[in-house]
């Protein structure tokens, strides 16, 4: 469970931390530990001269060599595409220790056998001791150790611990009369001398890209990075961008942000803001040189650190921090706009868009608020379906909708749909955004907790995202 979990760290930030991500890690895990099962069954059965401390201290190689080769893997899977390549991916770093760890169970059963204890005993005993230790192990990397440590720490030390542990079996089953411990000290040498080996700083320069900053949270990896040629700054969480700053003017960069900073024109008697997804915090700034106190509320407290650190946000506001579903169910305030911004992982979180989801903001809005809700899709084709599933649900909860697009004439655009439940009017103040009103198909699939289509309707977004993303930054920046 742990090497699983840590697959995403590592996966994550060249792929996205997707459906098809996950997907990929859980079948991996599951062909590799079928396959160990198998062989770890063969080898118990003819008890050959491969010994359990064998197949532990391979384990243990294999997961140290992980670290070690995750960025040429990822940058060889690239030209794959973002299913294959995160699959290829998976199968290529995972699959070699998950498969000694898979042999281990019924060698131990054989073993436990053989000494007069019963098969099903046996098998129950090595079945429930795994399985607790697979619950101590997730609840420790979750809860303490990744973000004390971070994954590369983490997957040295689990093969660290794996090693020690096939040197004390190989010490008993020496006494046993059986292996000597060559072969298991051969492979902690191995993986020390690897370990030693590996001494290099992460480099901070990618062409005319420069790392700034970056730090590994429950949530994935969060990044900084400057683009010197353009005087642009990014923040990059896992494979998305989530935030920019012109470094020369400090204003913005992505053309939805000024849509946005804009609104409070549709609402000119507002005075407070609420808004989901953080980012690098301009729109709170933004609103804020307007009079406009804004709450915020972002997920990972890394995003919501190199924010106020590097992108000069300061809250004129409650700063919140926790999961939207959860943390917005606990406000009792009502606000005059929402703002609805999250991104991760080349998509927007499906949950977050429910019509549940929805209700529940509709209780924060004032009766004459305004919702503005930020969504990157295709204008047209079939791609265009996710966009008008968005657009549906919403006028499940409110009346009166409009749809703008950031860049007139692109197939692919940043949405900001606008929900209310009065009018809504693009006044004189606002009248350059009737340029950017976009119209939109009267049907679309309703979004729901219980069926929710939008990771499959948002499969060619985050494609056609991630090809944008590599087109403009490379793929060595991302790579783990």
């Amino acid at each position: 469970m742990m090497l699983e979990l840590l697959g995403t760290r590592i996966i994550g930030p060249f792929y996205g931390v997707s459906l098809y991500v996950w997907s990929s890690l859980i079948s991996v895990a599951l062909i590799a530990l079928a396959l160990g099962y198998y062989l770890g069954g063969l080898v118990a059965d003819k008890q050959t001269r491969f010994r359990l401390s064998y197949v532990i201290a391979l384990a243990g190689l294999t997961t140290a060599v992980i670290p070690l080769v995750s960025r040429p893997v990822l940058l060889w899977t690239n030209d794959l595409g973002l299913r294959a390549g995160a699959f290829t991916s998976a199968l290529l770093l995972f699959s070699l220790p998950l498969t000694c760890l898979g042999m281990v169970g019924p060698q131990v059963i054989a073993l436990a056998a053989r000494r007069r204890t019963g098969v099903g005993m046996a098998a129950g005993s090595v079945f429930a001791v795994s399985t607790v230790g697979s619950v101590v192990g997730t609840l420790l990397l979750g809860f303490f150790l990744l973000p004390a440590l971070g994954s590369r720490v983490i997957l040295y030390g689990v093969s660290a611990a794996l090693i020690l542990l096939s040197l004390v079996v190989a010490w008993y089953e020496r006494r046993w009369g059986h292996a000597g411990l060559g072969p298991v000290a051969a492979a902690a040498i191995a993986t020390g001398a690897g370990l030693w080996l590996q001494t290099d700083p992460e480099p901070t320069e990618y062409g005319d890209y420069r790392l700034v900053h970056q730090a590994e949270s429950h949530y994935g990896w969060v990044r900084v990075v400057d683009d010197r040629d353009r005087r642009v700054r990014w923040m990059l969480s896992d494979a998305s961008v989530i935030s920019a700053l012109r470094l020369d003017t400090r204003g913005p960069v992505l053309s939805y942000q000024k849509i946005i900073a804009d609104l409070p024109h549709l609402h000119p008697e507002g005075r407070n803001a609420l808004l989901i997804g953080l980012g690098g915090g301009y729109i709170a700034t933004a609103f804020a040189a307007q009079g406009i106190a804004t709450d915020a509320l972002e997920l990972d407290p890394e995003v919501a650190k190199a924010a106020q650190q590097y992108f000069l946000y300061e809250p004129s506001g409650a700063l919140l921090v926790g999961d939207a579903r959860y943390e917005i169910r606990r406000l009792d305030q009502q606000y005059d706009l929402i703002v609805h911004d999250c991104f991760t992982g080349g998509s927007v979180p499906s949950h977050l868009l429910s019509v549940e989801m929805l209700r529940d903001l509709d209780r924060l809005l004032k009766d004459d608020g305004l919702l503005a809700l930020n969504f990157v899709g295709f204008t047209e084709g079939p791609e265009a379906t996710a966009a008008a599933a968005v657009y549906q649900t919403l006028g499940e909860v409110y009346p009166h909708r409009l749809a703008l697009i950031s860049l007139p004439g692109e197939t692919f655009n940043d949405f900001v749909f606008l929900a209310s439940r009065q009018p809504i009017s693009l006044t004189a103040e606002a009248a350059w955004l009737a340029a950017h009103e976009h119209p939109m198909p009267a049907e679309g699939e309703l979004i729901t907790d219980d069926f929710n289509p939008l990771e499959r309707l948002q499969v060619a977004k985050a494609e056609r995202y991630r090809a944008l993303l590599l087109e403009r930054m490379g793929p060595m920046l991302l790579a783990f």
